[in-house]
């Protein structure tokens, strides 16, 4: 049979079928209103490094009140613990400074009070008379997955590490149900390429909507979520300092996942202030009279329970 006689057949039975004939339809057509259509932006890769080196770059002190829900555990584990949801007042400063302190909602009373200088994390227990001392490179020890926050941990989501100029950088289209990403996967050289780091940009607004950071042979040491990115200066806020840069957003909500170390930190937050001079005595957490020094990491006898 000629083949333009039997491609011309099998498209007329194709519109025969898509017209009702021969027991129903082979096709349903669904037209969405304008409004309903996702709006779907366009970048370079350059592009969306300086769209996230300029955040990087900018942002040096954050100042914040959060309401903070962590959550222990997940069903790899077998048991889920969610905590109540706290209060807490949080500082960081680059490099690596940080201090949050957790209250108890209405009577304020102080629920643990933890702080970092990139080399050695503290952190206050009051109910448990405790004060914890170890250094930030001392992995999961604890068996409840609660004590393994950490307040280095915080460091990444709130103060980005810039991507420098000499390293790798893979540049990527990512789709799914639910949105489009662009992702620009950051590689560690030496003797092996490993990734580094993962930028996640939602393509509706082009925001960071996710950074995850690998440790080597590719373990996923932390996934975090930004959400809800609000203008600096919204009535309740002071304008941006003019140490700020170009940035005139920040994200409101935050997702803290730690696979490895098994909980989960959720952060919102309520008052915000970028580049304000924070003195390092707000820094500083002294241990309080009275209370049990447990040294995290140095012997199993001392872990806290």
């Amino acid at each position: 049979m000629n083949i333009r006689v039997l491609t011309w057949m099998v498209w007329a039975t194709l519109a025969s079928f898509s017209c009702g004939c021969g027991g129903g339809a082979i096709k349903t057509s669904t037209t969405l209103p304008p409004r309903a259509k996702p709006v779907v932006l366009d970048a370079t890769r350059d592009e969306l490094l300086d769209k996230y080196n300029e955040i990087a770059r900018n942002v040096n002190t954050v100042n914040a009140t959060v309401e903070l829900k962590p959550t222990a555990g997940s069903k790899y584990s077998g048991v889920i613990e969610e905590y109540h949801e706290v209060k807490a007042f949080l500082l960081a400063q680059r490099p690596a400074e940080i201090r949050m302190i957790g209250q108890a909602p209405v009577v304020g009373t102080t629920i643990f009070d933890m702080a970092s200088d990139g080399d050695v994390f503290r952190v206050s227990i009051p109910s448990k008379n405790k004060f914890l001392v170890g250094s930030v490179t001392v992995e999961r020890i604890s068996e409840k997955p609660i004590e393994n926050l950490r307040p280095q941990h915080l460091v990444e989501a709130l103060l980005w590490p810039e991507v420098r100029k000499e390293e790798s950088v893979l540049f990527e289209e990512f789709n799914d149900e639910t949105a489009r990403y662009y992702v620009l996967t950051v590689l560690r050289g030496g003797y092996r390429t490993e990734i580094l780091r993962k930028i996640w940009f939602d393509r509706s607004d082009l925001q960071v909507s996710r950074l995850q950071t690998f440790g080597p042979k590719g373990i996923l040491l932390s996934d975090v979520h930004f959400s809800d990115w609000q203008p600096l200066t919204n009535g309740q806020e002071p304008p941006a300092s003019p140490t700020a840069g170009g940035i005139h957003a920040f994200p409101r909500q935050i997702r803290i996942e730690r696979p490895h170390d098994d909980y989960r930190l959720d952060l919102q937050i309520v008052k915000l202030a970028l580049n304000e001079a924070l003195p390092l005595d707000r820094f500083k957490l002294e241990q309080p009279p009275g209370t049990e020094t447990v040294r995290v990491g140095e012997t199993t006898e001392e872990k806290p329970r």
